[in-house]
């Protein structure tokens, strides 16, 4: 993307680009939060390089950590079952 596209929405629109900075912002924090927490580094990796205005950690957030979570205690409930 051109620089001076970017710089010409940025002086045009400057509380767009303020909302847009704040969005990904507080998306990315809490990714970031949730990935190193959790040990993941590849996630942690991505997310702090991809750039994608919130998308991909809101995917991580809402779709894959409870997806991880459900398939982490269906294992441990199988587990239980299998020691019982």
């Amino acid at each position: 993307m051109d620089l001076q596209i970017i710089q010409n929405f940025v002086s045009d629109y400057p509380l767009i680009a303020a909302a847009l900075i704040a969005w990904s912002l507080v998306w990315k924090g809490l990714a970031l939060w949730q990935a190193g927490g959790r040990r993941e580094r590849n996630w942690f990796i991505a997310l702090l390089i991809l750039n994608t205005l919130g998308i991909l950690e809101i995917i991580y957030l809402f779709f894959v950590i409870p997806h991880r979570a459900a398939q982490l205690s269906a294992a441990g409930s199988s587990e239980s079952e299998k020691i019982s």
